[in-house]
């Protein structure tokens, strides 16, 4: 098994080796929708992509939701691997499966049942309603693949392996595609077979996941004897989960909101938005990777009670996010328009020219969220949830107004400046609660090596 303890060695050469797998298999995980928008919007059309971009916000509340839990539980599993206490990692890995598989059973079939309510709720208008609420009703009945996976995914990340989760992501992505092209374009057999290729692909990553720990990780492995729920770490995970499940709904329900603010300016304006959300969501996934190798880096060596290398990761994560943020603003500020074209064909060039104008606007300001990425990576290593989801909070409340007071004014570009004052009004929540951290965890240092000395 790859697991990988990051207490030791460079810290560097860590946040990289676990960052870049990561990287990779997050651009997968977001293929599968971005080939579906590709492939929809080419060969279906603008109303059928403007079908998906109204579904997907409201479909991405609850996966993310799901993800969210995922990630709350690693924190855990990270802290207790790096403390070597292997029958708490154990039986935390139990809890968290078990749980997880009951709460998702019960999520799909009232998320089935409200989708037609959602969309109506949105303004979504008459002539794409019934294939959004298809497309969403599909997607919803995979919910339990979607668990399953992340919370492998998420098992073996805890131990240090991001290499495997990439190859079950790598292959689902690409038969994604191929099943794409063959019933959307090929066959043209519209929105609803795009969904059923994505909730399939999805299915073969969960099912690889569940193979390949059975075989090949023992550590992650579960016998039916230890199959329970612990009451006590049950509890402890729904505190870390929520936190984090927060986290990722607050995000994903204020990108709901917004579509809400978006669907009136027309079909046009909300297959735009569909695809520059897709175009930013490649753009953030590094961003979130590399935060993702902080959280982990921080939960072992919290879990090692080593503060002083803790607040090392700290520093080294944030310069590699400030140097991508500056990176992948210039890639997006020169390749506007030929990344807008993927999405859309020429027929539909009001629809690209709205794009190119948020994606220039916007290249300016992907430093901000990686600078947000890095501190909510610190701060979940660290325990403290409920940081990262009230920062997100605040990032959303202030996006979400912004949107509707300026999309009236300014058009579709008022996304763009909304994005702006919500990640400034996230950096002035989190970076005081930062500062004082890092005081608290310097000044403990300084004290474990004056208590030293004395010894010594």
């Amino acid at each position: 098994m790859a697991a990988k303890n990051m207490t030791d060695g460079n810290i560097t050469k860590h946040l990289l080796s676990f960052a870049f797998p990561m990287i990779l298999g997050n651009l997968f995980q977001l293929t599968y929708n971005a080939v579906d928008s590709i492939i929809v919007g080419r060969f279906a059309g603008e109303n059928a992509l403007a079908s998906v971009g109204t579904a997907n916000p409201v479909m991405n509340i609850v996966i993310f939701f799901i993800v969210g839990i995922c990630t709350g539980a690693s924190v855990l599993l990270s802290e207790y691997y790096g403390s070597g206490n292997m029958e708490k990692f154990k039986k935390e890995l139990s809890t968290s499966l078990t749980a997880g598989i009951l709460f998702s059973v019960l999520v799909t079939g009232i998320c089935i049942l409200l989708s037609k309510p959602i969309l109506i709720l949105l303004r979504t208008p008459g002539e794409i309603l019934a294939d959004s609420v298809k497309y969403l009703q599909v997607i919803f009945s995979g919910l339990l693949f979607t668990f399953i996976y992340n919370i492998f995914a998420a098992s073996l990340r805890s131990v240090g392996d991001t290499k495997t989760p990439l190859l079950f992501l790598m292959i689902s992505s690409i038969l994604n595609g191929v099943l794409d092209l063959l019933f959307v374009g090929y066959l043209k057999m519209g929105v609803v077979a795009a969904a059923y290729t994505t909730v399939f692909a999805e299915a073969v990553s969960a099912i690889c996941c569940v193979i390949y720990v059975w075989y090949k990780v023992p550590v992650l492995k579960l016998k039916m004897k230890e199959i329970s729920m612990d009451r006590i770490l049950l509890v402890k995970t729904i505190r870390f989960s929520w936190a984090s499940a927060m986290q990722q709904t607050t995000l994903y329900v204020g990108k709901v909101l917004i579509q809400g603010a978006v669907n009136p300016l027309g079909v046009e304006s909300i297959a735009a938005f569909n695809a520059v959300n897709r175009i930013d969501d490649f753009a953030f996934t590094p961003e979130q990777s590399i935060g993702a190798a902080v959280t982990t880096f921080v939960a072992q060596n919290r879990g090692a009670d080593k503060k002083q290398r803790i607040l090392k990761g700290l520093r080294t994560g944030l310069l590699l996010e400030n140097i991508y943020g500056i990176v992948i603003g210039a890639i997006v500020l020169v390749s506007a328009r030929p990344i807008m074209s993927l999405f859309l064909s020429a027929e539909e060039s009001k629809s690209i020219a709205l794009g190119v104008l948020y994606l220039t606007y916007i290249a300016f300001l992907y430093i901000l969220p990686a600078n947000t990425n890095g501190i909510q990576g610190f701060f979940r290593g660290m325990g403290e949830m409920n940081i990262t989801w009230q920062s997100t909070f605040v990032q959303m409340l202030f996006r979400v107004l912004l949107a509707y007071l300026l999309i009236p004014y300014l058009g579709f570009s008022g996304i763009a400046f909304a994005c702006f004052g919500g990640w400034a009004a996230m950096l002035l929540f989190e970076v005081p609660k930062l500062v004082k951290r890092v005081k608290t965890m310097k000044s403990d240092v300084k004290c474990v090596i004056s208590e030293g000395e004395k010894n010594s």
